[in-house]
């Protein structure tokens, strides 16, 4: 059967990779294997070994954590275009969290054995490579910051408008709720009854309508300008 996506063009758009040559993609490529998943479908579990890292072609995955009184904490929610496990593979240690499908999925897995033997081999591959985690590491930065430094309404706007960087004004604009209420909020820190009742002082504000999983943002400048 043939692969349901073009790995090479598709890599080449991705931040990690996007300095690399053809020739570099290429190799890459070849040690990378398409993985499917249904929805619910573990990806692997926390203590499982590394043999590479991943990156979402579609779909939605979780990355959480469940304390020992059973609680579940979400680390990472990754979509379409995003990487993960890359430290992992790097310091050889097993999964500290585990993977799950929100929605089908697939990924792909960049074993690790291509990315150590071209870090290896080529000197410019390896420096590359550091500039595509140093962009993952400034994003997770971010998110860090996020969480510590801004209130939960502003967590929660964070979330609707991203990806939303162009403001346009006087027009709705329709987005999709990556999850379900309870895995957004253990994302953001907060209860999901927290959660649900900043949507809906907005949506009594006027800058939102919730629609199920979908929300019509009315003002994307006004929203941004909110504060609780």
């Amino acid at each position: 059967m043939a692969n349901p996506v073009d790995i090479p063009s598709f890599l080449t758009h991705l931040p990690l990779f996007c300095e690399m040559s053809a020739d570099e993609i290429g190799r890459v490529a070849q040690g990378a294997r398409v993985v499917q998943l249904s929805r619910g479908e573990v990806l692997f579990q926390r203590g499982d070994p590394s043999s590479g890292f991943y990156v979402a072609v579609h779909g939605r995955i979780k990355l959480a954590l469940t304390s020992p009184q059973g609680i579940e904490k979400v680390v990472e929610l990754i979509g379409p275009g995003q990487s993960f496990g890359e430290a992992v593979m790097f310091m050889g240690k097993p999964y500290p969290v585990f993977a799950q499908a929100l929605t089908d999925s697939l990924v792909l897995l960049i074993g690790k054995e291509v990315i150590i033997g071209g870090i290896d081999s080529d000197p410019a591959f390896c420096r590359k490579m550091l500039a595509g985690l140093s962009i993952r590491l400034h994003r997770l930065v971010q998110n860090v910051e996020s969480l510590s430094l801004r209130s939960s309404a502003q967590r929660v706007i964070d979330h609707l408008l991203h990806g939303l960087d162009e403001v346009r004004d006087g027009q709705d604009i329709r987005v999709s709720l990556m999850a379900n209420k309870n895995v957004i909020a253990s994302n953001l820190n907060i209860t999901p009854e927290t959660f649900s009742r900043i949507l809906h002082n907005l949506s009594d504000a006027g800058l939102i309508r919730v629609d199920g999983k979908d929300v019509c943002i009315r003002d994307v400048a006004k929203l941004r300008a909110y504060e609780e």
